[in-house]
């Protein structure tokens, strides 16, 4: 493999590093949790604010963005990048609030099927939401929610999920990809395999937008969510976003609100609902004006770069990453599957004592990310991190273990892991 001054050297996204902010001498390893704040992201928030202060209330009409339709011009601007119809995606609540949102609206158990499938990796707050909306509707979690095991307690193997769509179930809704592992599903397939058993296919999508190319109208997905404030970059509790197929569009929203109206007769104040055509009807409350300015200068990057050009880098910096890791450091058990095509942007390192390594990392000037119980997550972000980044981030790594430096602390986590 060639070195990483050689990788640098022919990195055709070197030249975004710098529109990134970053103290001088770190090396952020943890966009999979938050993304780096980008000049151009700044930039705009600033010019939101400066709306505000200039229009007061106009800002809603007037203005470079003016915010009344400022969801549905990122949404239109994010769609290429999850593979959607513009009218399918919209950027609004949280992964969580569009869990509920997509789920009143999709999932109606009947006898027959009321079941819905997740998995026993998945992150807490999907399961939490499915947990509510099976009692909501008077079934007991413990007998309709079905989750899909691990072999390893690292990966699922596609078999396993498919083993669990059986005839009582509405609904599967699993990451694309795993946030512990880094593992990366095959959507089509699964989807597929759903949809076969008269199932629909939902993904929640917070550890690979932004990291890798999605066709989900073309994959024919039912439903997705996500964040946009990992690998989107556009900063701590933006906006996130959803995606409703075109042929769901006829449901009116389970959890309706004024910003799901059709904007000609929203201000109309009638106490009919009047449904938004597309994904727009799934919005619910007044957007969160500055939580999505960052997107609009995010995009700029992304609309730039490309994201094939996106994931071709990030593949390598994470192929790199793991083999001065196996070199080096067979102490650290990576447990991220070996083939691109089903890794996403970063890598998982088991180690019993990975809360006080990540700990010393801090302490070197690596800002890794720990998941409990023994996880250390490390992502290079195509954007702002260099192979040689990557390299010196193993150099002091390998300097804690083979030091024991990472004694020195305590192997808990912090209250924000």
């Amino acid at each position: 493999m060639a070195t990483a001054f050689e990788l640098d050297q022919k990195d055709a996204l070197a030249r975004f590093k710098k529109e990134f902010y970053q103290p001088e001498g770190q090396i952020y390893m943890d966009g999979n949790s938050l993304g780096l704040l980008s000049k151009q992201a700044e930039a705009k928030l600033m010019n939101l604010l400066a709306s505000w202060k200039v229009h007061g209330i106009d800002g809603w009409t007037e203005g470079e963005e003016p915010w009344f339709t400022l969801a549905e011009e990122l949404s239109a601007r994010i769609a290429p990048i999850v593979g959607a119809k513009p009218s399918e995606v919209m950027v609004t609540g949280s992964i969580t609030a569009n869990i509920h949102q997509m789920l009143s609206t999709v999932f109606q158990p009947t006898t027959k099927r009321f079941a819905i499938v997740v998995d026993e990796l998945n992150f807490p707050s999907d399961i939490y939401a499915v947990e509510s909306h099976l009692r909501l509707r008077g079934l007991d979690p413990a007998t309709a929610m079905r989750k899909v095991k691990s072999r390893d307690n690292y990966t699922l193997h596609y078999e396993d999920i498919v083993a669990q769509l059986q005839g009582d179930v509405a609904i599967l809704l699993l990451p694309s990809v795993l946030y512990r592992s880094g593992q990366l599903l095959p959507l089509r397939e699964i989807t597929a395999a759903a949809h076969a058993r008269g199932i629909l296919a939902g993904f929640d999508l917070a550890h690979s937008i932004g990291a890798l190319p999605h066709q989900l109208h073309e994959a024919d997905v039912d439903f997705a969510v996500w964040c946009h404030y990992k690998y989107m970059n556009s900063g701590p509790g933006g906006t996130g976003g959803l995606y409703i197929h075109e042929r769901h569009h006829h449901l009116p929203p389970g959890t309706a609100g004024w910003f799901g109206s059709d904007k000609e007769k929203q201000f109309d104040m009638d106490h009919h609902f009047s449904k938004a055509e597309g994904a727009g009807a799934y919005q619910i409350g007044t957007p969160n004006i500055f939580s999505m300015a960052p997107l609009l200068g995010s995009l700029e990057l992304f609309e730039d770069a490309g994201m094939d050009a996106i994931r071709e880098k990030s593949l390598k910096l994470t192929a790199l990453l793991r083999q001065l890791i196996g070199e080096h450091l067979p102490e650290l058990l990576d447990v991220t599957p070996v083939e691109d095509e089903n890794r996403g942007g970063h890598i998982a390192l088991s180690h019993p004592e990975a809360a006080r390594i990540c700990k010393a990392l801090k302490q070197a000037g690596v800002v890794p990310d720990f998941r409990a119980p023994n996880i250390i997550r490390l992502a290079p972000v195509a954007f702002y991190t260099s192979f040689s980044d990557v390299e010196e981030m193993v150099g002091r790594l390998k300097n804690i273990m083979h030091g024991e430096l990472y004694k020195n602390f305590t192997n808990d986590r912090n209250v924000v892991a």
